[in-house]
């Protein structure tokens, strides 16, 4: 019965987002830059059976977050959820990453972050709604790992945003928490099968070649995410979706300015620990939230 907006409701993570929330009985606005991915989210809630309504516009630009949050109130005449995922995944090293890059990066994640924390919280303030606010983080937030300069920098002042949101909203009765993924695995039928229309497996495709280097430069490390959780298996937007659908709702009516992981215990690893490999059980098996999945997926 309640009605929730997600911002970049792309393929992967916004998507899963969005249909958990349609699968556990809100009304999903869902935002993007780009309408028609906006428009694959909502398709993908109403073939859940959900209902949904496709938004375009820059979250970094407060006329466009004004007219996302008026379309919802228009459509449905109250917002009681948003959970702020969109972000630009730039990613460089400190020595490499120029000005303008850096800046834009931010501006997309912290004022998207806040211009639909406060208008929304206006919205839900004038209708006497005790909302619920997530905002999206990353393991970036808490950590530092080389060649996230700019996406470390965002999500980690995202963290404390959190926080402070959440001191500034709670006498309104609006909570605002926010959640770290860690390198989920898509499980969106549709991008599934578009990776194997391009032969592609990874999300992020290998990096071409960097410019040429000075004669001081130094070769970073290298990242083994898979090979680093406790569980065996990492975690699916689906698993995403399930934590944030429960944590907006009112079973959790006294839950604010906290953080939640659902990583196989990634984050809680002793930083020099490393898991046998293959050897983990494994988690219970991933209760599905997209049921269309098979059809689209055959």
């Amino acid at each position: 019965g309640k009605v929730a907006l997600v911002t970049g409701a792309g393929p992967n993570i916004g998507s899963g987002i969005a249909v958990a929330l349609s699968r556990y009985g809100a009304k999903v606005a869902c935002n993007d830059l780009d309408l028609e991915v906006s428009k694959a989210a909502v398709r993908r809630i109403s073939r859940n059976g959900g209902e949904g309504l496709a938004l375009s516009g820059d979250v970094s630009v407060e006329v466009d977050v004004l007219a996302n949050i008026a379309a919802v109130l228009e459509a449905w005449g109250r917002i009681d959820i948003v959970v702020n995922n969109a972000a630009w995944l730039h990613t460089n090293h400190i020595l490499d990453e120029d000005l303008a890059s850096f800046n834009r990066a931010i501006t997309i994640a912290v004022n998207g972050n806040f211009l639909f924390t406060k208008h929304a919280a206006v919205a839900m303030i004038e209708r006497d709604i005790r909302g619920s606010i997530v905002s999206i983080l990353s393991s970036n937030a808490w950590q530092g790992a080389s060649g996230f300069i700019a996406y470390a920098t965002h999500k980690g002042g995202l963290a404390n945003f959190v926080r402070a949101a959440a001191m500034d909203l709670a006498p309104y009765g609006i909570r605002v928490n926010s959640f770290t993924p860690t390198a989920p695995r898509p499980d969106n039928p549709e991008l599934l099968a578009q990776w194997r229309a391009e032969g592609r497996t990874e999300l992020r495709p290998p990096r071409p070649p960097g410019p040429d280097r000075p004669s001081w430069w130094r070769p970073t490390g290298t990242y083994d995410v898979r090979g680093n959780i406790p569980m065996g298996e990492p975690a699916t937007p689906t698993d995403i979706g399930h934590c944030i659908a429960w944590l907006s709702s009112d079973y959790a009516r006294l839950i604010t300015g906290c953080d939640f992981v659902v990583d196989g215990g990634a984050r809680a690893k002793y930083w020099a620990y490393t898991p046998d490999a293959g050897t983990a059980a494994g988690p219970v098996p991933l209760i599905p939230l997209d049921v269309s999945s098979e059809a689209v997926d055959g």
